[in-house]
């Protein structure tokens, strides 16, 4: 459904994600931020936040070994459409957003669905499933990726000894993940206890620097195996339509994975983004939107192509048939995960690349638990209204302080199910109500078009267009 939502998007706005590829640019590095709204850049950096976590690393792990490589292809293919169903989310969260009691932005799925559909059942219904998926369900996944990976540092450098024997009561291994869970948790609670706007600081230096120094890595790793880049591109095309030898009969598996992890990694069309989107200070909606379709192109294009990259150059891999039967191993007796990057860059920095894998992996799984608070946050405060209930908010932060901990040191599998399950609710809500609501954001998409033409700064005139119930755009 996320595929083909971002198809049919892409023709509706007549790709805009490649006719306004240098406008998005622009946006990007633009605009300023206000005591009611974030700056676009730290809007994106938010965003940024929620999008760069675990799936950039491990699911892009996990789509090779059960999808093989063609399932970076797919991936790419879900990030480029994608993109337009981005800009569709996040401009129908500008145009409604809202400013709550402390004279914030504030505004995603709930508020449009409310404000353009006036289904308040369905919008509660997301606010719920928003609430309980991004406060409850998906932080686990995040914080067992960073409790693994850690691991994986320690035994490759020898930091931890033989992690044999007990540590507070429980296997030494258990016993160094809870420790590892409390730590991120007690770092977590000191910024989100701070609001929106020290998480949007956070974010604003963390996310870039991360960012570019993974990427950074992904090309000195492909240069020291220059001579594996052409056959590694050959792989990724041929086991994408069935054409590989070994990998000729996964091309479903491919396909699926692709897009599973795809949809994971860049959210889109999932309605995490238009809660970060929202909250920026622009003239008009649109100008958002393109800043949150480049998030797309950043996250799949280049983050997560960068982890494959670095796992598929080196051949730190394991591919498995939906039997569980080896069609390669590469990597023999390591499990999908962040383990294929850590070996990746352990092959050509040994010593060290295992430790910077889990250093990544810490900031992109941090911020993406950081911005899972945020939108839990914003969706309680939809939830409750005008209501003031402080203690609903503390019990959201403690309640994710929590599953932190909870998460750390339990079962991978069982983080992902729940994580899975968060990602489902949420897009199957938000999608349906994007498909029904998009006419808002064609209109604003081909206004912003038509100032441009004319040389103008684009502004924003909801009762021009006659789009109804945007009243935050009326306000002088």
């Amino acid at each position: 459904m996320c595929l083909g939502a971002g198809l049919y998007f892409s023709f509706r706005t007549r790709f805009m994600q490649v006719r306004g590829l240098v406008e998005m640019f622009r946006l990007t590095v633009g605009g300023q931020k206000s005591d009611a709204g974030v700056s676009s850049f730290q809007a994106l950096a938010m965003s940024m936040a929620g999008r760069i976590g675990i799936g950039n690393i491990a699911g892009i792990a996990t789509a090779i070994a059960f999808g093989g490589p063609g399932a970076i292809f797919w991936m790419w293919v879900m990030g480029f459409l994608g993109a337009s169903t981005s800009y569709v989310e996040s401009t129908l969260a500008q145009i409604y957003k809202v400013k709550d009691a402390e004279g914030r932005y504030r505004g995603g799925p709930a508020y449009y669905i409310e404000k353009a559909m006036g289904l308040k059942w369905y919008a509660l219904a997301f606010a719920v499933a928003t609430i309980i998926a991004t406060g409850f369900l998906m932080p686990g996944v995040q914080a067992n990726a960073i409790a693994d990976s850690a691991i994986n540092a320690c035994r490759a450098t020898n930091l931890c000894g033989s992690l044999e024997g007990q540590l507070l009561g429980m296997p030494a291994v258990d016993g160094l993940k809870l420790c590892i869970g409390i730590a991120v948790a007690l770092v977590l609670a000191v910024i989100i206890f701070g609001g929106v706007k020290r998480i949007a600081n956070f974010a604003e230096i963390v996310v870039p620097f991360m960012a570019l120094g993974y990427i950074l890595m992904a090309v000195v790793v492909m240069a020291i195996n220059h001579e594996r880049v052409p056959d590694m591109f050959v792989l990724i095309f041929k086991s994408a339509f069935g054409a590989h030898a070994a990998f000729g009969a996964m091309m479903g598996l491919a396909v699926e994975w692709g897009v599973k992890r795809g949809i994971y990694a860049n959210e889109a069309g999932q309605g995490t983004g238009p809660h970060a989107a929202a909250a920026a200070e622009v003239s008009h909606p649109a100008k958002q939107g393109y800043v949150q379709a480049f998030a797309i192109y950043f996250d799949t294009m280049m983050i997560c192509t960068a982890t494959a990259f670095l796992i598929l150059a080196t051949g730190n891999y394991n591919v498995f048939a939906a039997d569980g039967a080896a069609l390669y191993s590469g990597l023999a007796g390591v499990a999908e995960g962040p383990g294929y990057a850590q070996a990746a860059v352990e092959s050509v920095l040994p010593g060290w690349g295992a430790g910077f894998v889990a250093t990544a992996l810490f900031f992109f799984a941090f911020t993406t638990i950081m911005a899972y608070y945020y939108m839990a946050e914003t969706n309680l405060a939809y939830f409750n209204g005008d209501k003031r209930r402080p203690w609903t908010l503390l019990l959201l932060r403690l309640g994710i302080v929590g599953m932190v901990i909870f998460g750390a040191f339990h079962d991978a599998k069982m983080a992902w199910t729940l994580g899975d399950l968060g990602v489902g609710i949420m897009a199957w809500l938000n999608i349906i109500a994007i498909l029904i609501l998009q006419k808002p954001a064609m209109l604003a998409l081909r206004d912003y078009e038509t100032q441009k033409k004319a040389g103008k700064d684009p502004t924003f005139d909801p009762d021009a267009l006659g789009i109804r119930n945007a009243e935050i755009w009326k306000q002088p």
